[in-house]
């Protein structure tokens, strides 16, 4: 049986006029798309994909943990004891990564890059290069010590930030999705209130396609794992002012003495995640918030998870690997969203 998951505000906005049309790129290591409706010429298109790719492009030039030269990599090679002004945007998004960090426990942190690089899954010394090791427990011990004694402040009034020295700020659990977001506002402040974003899979959806039907879309089902058949039902969204977001362990991850090591780190452990989630997946009305707390509550697995998710009112789908296939676990928020559909006539977009 399918289920379809449904807002619970509807926009007042008439279905628009004219066809649906798509727009592509490529930003942050992955690809974006925009679907809108819209009626547009081929001039027109082109300057609304320029514009849209400059605003991702603008996102990685203050965010990016790659790019040596971005904001955020100079404040991650800057001296010890130094103030730095940012940008507003990185300002904003780092303050809210901060404040998930803290609802959390610490299960995210957005200051523990050096972690995330020994384990890997950063720019350099990467887990598919060759001469990687892995970290042992020592080189644990040092990261976890390391991570305690430099902790970034931020000064939220001036807009700055403190490097204690050796800090390594590492946004790529909530970039994605504050790029989502971007780009949305930046589309709808142009007149186009009808679309559906897309960066690296994070999704946010506005208004209606032109046949009044909402931008539906499928949840992610889990691929490569001999698991996958037994997963529960499909679930569909109906993503009208919605975005979503999912942290799984089967796209990025490295094999090693018979041993999976997840991308998402335990920022509390230095070290991959290793409890029984296969993914997590969030339905927000902003992608930042799913993009950051779909990574938190992964680390903290499906009893915590599960807990602070009821407590935060967060609608949250969790998928855990059993002996015998998988165990759905919902939160609250999202059981409220959701219906059976023994026979949906809506066309998947």
């Amino acid at each position: 049986m399918r289920r379809v998951l449904l807002p619970h505000r509807l926009s007042d906005d008439p279905a628009p006029a004219g066809a649906i049309q798509e727009l592509r790129g490529a930003s942050m290591g992955t690809s974006w798309s925009v679907r809108l409706a819209a009626t547009l010429d081929a001039a027109r298109l082109e300057e609304l994909r320029a514009g849209l790719q400059a605003q991702l492009d603008a996102v990685v030039a203050e965010m990016s943990h790659w790019d040596p030269d971005s904001h955020l990599g100079r404040f991650n090679r800057a001296p010890a004891g130094t103030w730095h002004a940012l940008p507003p945007a990185f300002h904003d998004v780092l303050a809210y990564a901060m404040e998930v960090g803290r609802l959390s426990g610490g299960a995210y942190d957005p200051c523990a890059g050096a972690i995330v690089d020994a384990w890997g899954f950063g720019p350099l010394d990467r887990h598919d290069q060759p001469g990687f090791t892995a970290p042992d427990a020592a080189r644990v011990r040092a990261l976890l010590a390391q991570r305690a004694a430099s902790n970034v402040v931020l000064d939220t009034d001036g807009r700055r930030a403190f490097q204690p020295g050796g800090a390594r700020l590492d946004l790529s659990a909530v970039a994605k999705g504050y790029g989502v977001d971007r780009l949305a506002h930046w589309l709808a402040a142009r007149g186009h209130r009808h679309h559906l974003v897309e960066v690296g899979g994070e999704l946010r959806g506005a208004g209606v396609k032109p046949d009044g039907q909402p931008w539906w879309v499928g949840l992610e089902r889990p691929i490569g794992d001999t698991l996958a058949s037994s997963a529960p039902g499909e679930i569909v969204l109906a993503l009208h002012g919605l975005a979503v977001a999912t942290s799984g362990d089967y796209r990025r991850y490295f094999e090693h003495g018979g041993r999976r090591y997840s991308h998402t780190i335990d920022p509390r452990t230095a070290m991959p995640i290793a409890n029984e989630l296969a993914s997590v997946t969030v339905v927000h009305p902003h992608c930042m918030a799913a993009d950051a707390w779909s990574t938190a509550l992964g680390v903290l697995g499906p009893r915590h998870g599960l807990a602070l998710a009821e407590r935060r009112g967060l609608a949250a789908r969790f998928l855990a690997r059993g002996e015998h296939g998988y165990t759905e676990h919902l939160s609250g928020a999202m059981r409220a969203m959701l219906e059976d559909d023994d026979d949906p006539n809506e066309e998947q977009q």
